[in-house]
C-alpha cells in the first residue's frame, strides 16, 4: 500500500463509503460540495494506491449460518504460511497475525456443521505446525467495522442524506441460487462491480440483477463493507482482546465498550472468554489508556487478554486489493 496522506474531501469520501459502499458518486459529490468528476477521481487514487476498496459482504446469520472466531497458535515458521492460507478461503474475514507472530485469529462463517467440523476437527488439526486451536461461536454482535466513528468526518445532515434504507426483518433464512452466488462472488472482489458486468457473468439481465441485488439488500442479506485500514485514518495500533465477564453484567459491558470509539468489534462469545472486541488506537500510549481508564471502569470485567495485531492478511471481502478498475 503506499503512503498518502487523506485532505478533507478524501476523508469525507471515506466516511460516505463507509455508509453506502454502492453510493453513486453523483449523490456523493453532492453531499460533499465538490464535482463527480472529483469524486471518482479520488476515489480511483485510493482504490490503485491499496487504500480502500468496496466489498460486498454476505450476512450468514440471514442465511442461517454460524459464526466462529478462531485462535490458533502455529510454530514460529508457519504462522505466516497458515494465516495466508486461511485468507485465501471464502470463509473467512479479518484474519490477522498476533503478538510475537506465532498466533492468529480470524473469523470465518460455516455454512453447515459439516463444513465447520471439516475445518475446525479435520483440517486445522492435521497441520502439523498448528499446535493449538480454539473456536468461539459468535452468539450476538454489540459493535461492527462498518459503524466505526473512527471513520466519521461528515455531519449528521450529511451523513443522512447517504443512509440506505432500513433492512427489514427475515424470519426465515433466505436461500440463495447459482446466479445469486456468481454475482456475490464478484461483488466481494469489488462492491462498486456494474450491473452489467454483473449480468453478463450470470447470464441475466442488467435489470434482474439489480432487483435482485436490492432485494438481498433489503433482506440483510447483502451489505457493502468498506475495507480499508484503520492506519490509514491514523489509527495503527491494533489490538483483540478476549474478556472475562460476570454474566450477570455481559450484555451490559458489551453495550458499554460498542460506546467507545475506539471499538470497531465486540461480541458475546462461547468458550472462557465469553467477550471478544477489535479496538484501533493511536499508538500504545492510547491503547494503555484505553484499557486501564474505559475497560478499567467496567466492574463486571473479571479479565482481560490483550493480543496486539502484528500484522493484517485479510480484512473483509477476498483476500488482497485487486488492480484498480
Amino acid at each position: 500500500m503506499e503512503t498518502v496522506t487523506l485532505d478533507a474531501v478524501d476523508r469525507g469520501l471515506v466516511h460516505a463509503l463507509q455508509i453506502d459502499g454502492r453510493a453513486s458518486f453523483r449523490t456523493v459529490a453532492e453531499v460533499l460540495g465538490v464535482s463527480e468528476n472529483t469524486v471518482a477521481r479520488r476515489y480511483r487514487r485510493l482504490r490503485s494506491a491499496g487504500v480502500l476498496r468496496v466489498v460486498g459482504v454476505v450476512n450468514g446469520v440471514a442465511l442461517g449460518h454460524s459464526s466462529w472466531a478462531l485462535r490458533l497458535q502455529c510454530t514460529p515458521d508457519a504462522a505466516g504460511a497458515v494465516a495466508a492460507a486461511l485468507a485465501a478461503r471464502p470463509d473467512t474475514s479479518y484474519v490477522h497475525l498476533l503478538s510475537g507472530g506465532t498466533e492468529i485469529s480470524c473469523n470465518v462463517q460455516s455454512p453447515s456443521a459439516a463444513e465447520r467440523d471439516a475445518l475446525l476437527l479435520h483440517k486445522l488439526p492435521r497441520t502439523s505446525r498448528v499446535t493449538a486451536v480454539s473456536a468461539h461461536l459468535l452468539l450476538r454482535a454489540t459493535a461492527l467495522p462498518a459503524a466505526w466513528p473512527g471513520a466519521a468526518w461528515l455531519s449528521e445532515e450529511q451523513a443522512g442524506r447517504l443512509r440506505p434504507a432500513p433492512v427489514a426483518a427475515v424470519s426465515e433464512p433466505v436461500a440463495l441460487d447459482d446466479q445469486d452466488r456468481v454475482v456475490l462472488e464478484l461483488l466481494a472482489r469489488d462492491g462498486r462491480a456494474g450491473y452489467r458486468e454483473l449480468a453478463a457473468a450470470a447470464g441475466s439481465a442488467d435489470s434482474t440483477v439489480k432487483r435482485r441485488l436490492d432485494a438481498l439488500r433489503r433482506s440483510g442479506v447483502l451489505g457493502y463493507a468498506l475495507d480499508l485500514s484503520p492506519a490509514a485514518l491514523g489509527f495503527p495500533t491494533e489490538a483483540r482482546l478476549w474478556m472475562s465477564v460476570r454474566p450477570s453484567g455481559l450484555l451490559q459491558v458489551a453495550q458499554a465498550m460498542a460506546g467507545h470509539p475506539e471499538v470497531c468489534f465486540a461480541a458475546l462469545c462461547t468458550g472462557p472468554s465469553n467477550l471478544v472486541a477489535a479496538v484501533n488506537c493511536r499508538d500504545a500510549e492510547d491503547l494503555c489508556r484505553y484499557l486501564t481508564e474505559r475497560v478499567a471502569a467496567l466492574d463486571a470485567v473479571r479479565s482481560v487478554e490483550t493480543a496486539p495485531v502484528i500484522r493484517t492478511l485479510k480484512r473483509t471481502g477476498t483476500a488482497g486489493i485487486p488492480a484498480s478498475r
